[in-house]
């Protein structure tokens, strides 16, 4: 049987019935077809358990995974308070759900978990998809864990509340906050990894004096939201609470470590001025000012569609589930969806979509590096069927 999927979206009152029509939905499209694996993608609003408890009363025991997020996409575009359910289905496929808790404890620790699991019945062609906590735990430790030969893997992180930050992931029954939820294939599957953002530089540079942590204290000697203020005008102090303490996502920096930007970009602004990142930024870096643009952004997903199709070689894409940053929720607000119109114009507009707003992406990593953990990125992974069986 060939790779065949279908996706189902719905609204309702409460958690379980929103889950429950999602995937009544998805399997009414799958038709005769046995799921093999169940992707949620939900509205942080829902309870966990009431969503997997309605998604689970459907799809019986077949694997699921899922993360939260502000926002649900699929080819209608964006999804508000809603469920969003993927299925994938195919006889030539085995899909393992796993749960690992400790993920926010160490993530240097999850890897390893990781690694023995995909080594524990090695095969050629095997590959992994996960989501991890977007607020809490250190996905750059994880990845620099992974070992860069290791299988073809995918990651997002979940993103939620701002004002708690509160997300969860779903694996299985289990779900959680500070968790990873891992989806490991096995068989007849490929799956294409493509990235890219519409982030530039437009020219203003600090040198990072001061950071412990997840938290970027100074820049060039100043508080953070300080030199934030003389940027765009705003008095200091307001950085430190809604709108701006949120909204400085948009404005990312980016990290001189060579040829290319790494792209870092603060969850929010705290009160006393800092910014509260999730991954850490090194004393003494050089870092500049970066702006987004709509148009550079629909042309970034554009590219990171083709990437994945290139990714796929000779499979065809059944498939594809767009993990994008947040910060394009905000930027494209007169326009929302506008990302998965972009994937299409590439893709297809017969090949089911289904994704949601990230705190991060990881992606391969090249020539057996280990994987990279990206900010403010549009991922597309691009599920297909080799040719030769």
């Amino acid at each position: 049987m060939t790779l065949t999927a279908a996706v189902g979206q719905a609204q309702a009152l409460d958690g379980r019935e929103a889950g429950l029509q999602a995937t009544h939905h998805a399997l009414n499209q799958l038709g005769t077809n046995v799921p093999s694996l169940g992707i949620v993608i939900t509205s942080q609003h829902y309870d966990a358990k009431q969503v997997v408890g309605g998604v689970s009363s459907l799809l019986g025991n077949t694997p699921i995974v899922g993360f939260s997020t502000p926002a649900a996409l699929t080819t209608k575009g964006q999804h508000i308070n809603s469920v969003v359910v993927a299925v994938l289905s195919s006889d030539e496929i085995e899909v393992e759900a796993h749960w690992f808790s400790g993920y926010a404890q160490s993530g240097r620790e999850t890897a390893a978990r990781l690694m023995k699991i995909a080594s524990a019945q090695p095969d050629a062609s095997q590959s992994m998809l996960f989501f991890a906590d977007g607020f809490n735990g250190d996905a750059e430790q994880l990845c620099l864990a992974i070992s860069g030969d290791s299988i073809p893997l995918a990651g997002g992180l979940s993103s939620g509340d701002p004002h708690t930050g509160h997300s969860y992931q779903i694996a299985g029954t289990q779900t959680g906050s500070g968790s990873l939820a891992a989806a490991l294939f096995k068989g007849n599957l490929r799956m294409g990894v493509g990235a890219d953002h519409g982030w530039r530089p437009v020219g203003s540079q600090f040198r990072v004096t001061r950071s412990r942590g997840f938290w970027l204290r100074t820049l060039d000697g100043r508080p953070a939201s300080e030199t934030y203020s003389q940027l765009f005008g705003y008095p200091a102090r307001d950085w430190g609470f809604p709108p701006l303490n949120y909204l400085v996502r948009l404005y990312p920096l980016g990290i001189d470590q060579g040829e290319n930007l790494l792209v870092r970009s603060p969850l929010r602004v705290e009160a006393d001025g800092s910014f509260r990142m999730n991954a850490a930024v090194r004393d003494g870096l050089d870092a500049y000012l970066m702006i987004g643009s709509p148009a550079v952004c629909q042309e970034a997903a554009q590219r990171a569609a083709q990437q994945a199709l290139r990714a796929l070689g000779d499979a065809k894409p059944v498939f594809a589930l767009a993990l994008v940053d947040i910060a394009w929720q905000m930027l494209f607000k007169a326009q929302p969806g506008a990302e998965i119109n972009a994937i299409q114009d590439i893709l297809g507009k017969d090949i089911p979509i289904a994704g949601g707003y990230t705190l991060g992406q990881i992606v391969p990593g090249k020539n057996e590096a280990p994987p990279r953990f990206l900010n403010q990125h549009i991922m597309v992974v691009a599920f297909g069927e080799p040719e030769d069986k």
